[in-house]
């Protein structure tokens, strides 16, 4: 949290992997648990468990939690992009993001990391109006924390619905696919050149439902999509970004780059953004991620 929260350290941090490996874009260095904290529900990490939320929330403290005007707690995360842009190359671009309502949701929820998706689901169908009045409230504080980036200067801002997959349909429209959209058609609505960037992680067939809307500039892919499907499916709508297996960078060598040829031969003659299907993990070597950055660089 003292490394989010300061400006100097978060913009080396964003910075780093472009210096290192003169990527084409850098990622703000944030935590998609800043906008709950900045409503008032303290974040804390616990070594060997994750991020903790307290005090966990209900429908009674969800009002005082909702009044709470995030932008001035964030503040310094906003310096940040500041900061970073100042720093990068005209030609570097700069991509914002926050968490998706019902990713962020989950973690107020359970105060926690779930072990258990099928317990948050069945909040769901028990508390549908709770649920949903919290989703809400995120997607307004998440188009006003997404606004405030582009204002500092992002060029494009990303969501993250980690958790989406797994839902059944319906409850994946109501909780994942309505607020993204709305989301999207908010921050279009202040900001309408900003492009913006969704990614559903687990929704297979579904990441039609996102790719298709109107405010949906790309979408993201995760390593389990096959890219033929996606080429197929989603390129039409939206511009396809990432799928390559994180654990193939850890892997390296021959595995890695036949993988990383699939992609860029199922996309060749189209827009696409070349990116994991997910985040590095913390065990991969950084020369394997040199070497997939020149093996891109080269096709």
């Amino acid at each position: 949290m003292e490394l989010c929260f300061d400006p100097d350290l978060a913009t080396e941090v964003t910075l780093q992997p472009i210096e290192r490996f003169d990527l084409d874009a850098a990622i703000l260095f944030a935590d998609i648990l800043l906008i709950p904290h900045a409503m008032g529900q303290k974040l804390t990490f616990s070594e060997g468990e994750g991020p903790v939320l307290s005090p966990r929330l209900t429908p009674e403290n969800l009002t005082g939690f909702r009044d709470r005007n995030i932008l001035e707690t964030l503040a310094p995360i906003f310096e940040t992009v500041r900061k970073t842009r100042s720093r990068l190359a005209p030609e570097k671009a700069l991509i914002g993001f926050a968490g998706a309502p019902w990713t962020v949701a989950t973690y107020m929820l359970n105060g926690r990391s779930s072990p258990d998706p099928a317990a948050l689901r069945q909040r769901y169908y028990s508390e549908r109006g709770f649920i949903l009045d919290l989703i809400e409230t995120l997607v307004e504080k998440t188009v006003d924390y997404l606004v405030a980036q582009i204002d500092a200067g992002a060029d494009a801002v990303q969501l993250f619905d980690t958790w989406a997959g797994g839902l059944p349909g319906a409850v994946l429209r109501e909780v994942s696919v309505e607020p993204l959209e709305r989301i999207a058609a908010g921050v279009k609505g202040r900001r309408p050149e900003t492009p913006v960037i969704l990614f559903p992680k687990g929704v297979g067939e579904k990441a039609i439902d996102y790719a298709a809307l109107s405010v949906c500039d790309a979408i993201g892919i995760d390593y389990s999509m096959d890219p033929d499907w996606a080429k197929r499916n989603l390129s039409p709508h939206a511009v396809v970004q990432g799928g390559l297996d994180p654990l193939l960078a850890v892997h390296g060598g021959e595995t890695m780059k036949n993988s990383a040829t699939a992609f860029l031969k199922a996309f060749r003659g189209g827009p696409y953004i070349f990116n994991l299907g997910h985040g590095f993990t913390p065990q991969t070597p950084p020369e394997h991620v040199a070497e997939l950055v020149d093996f891109v660089r080269g096709r």
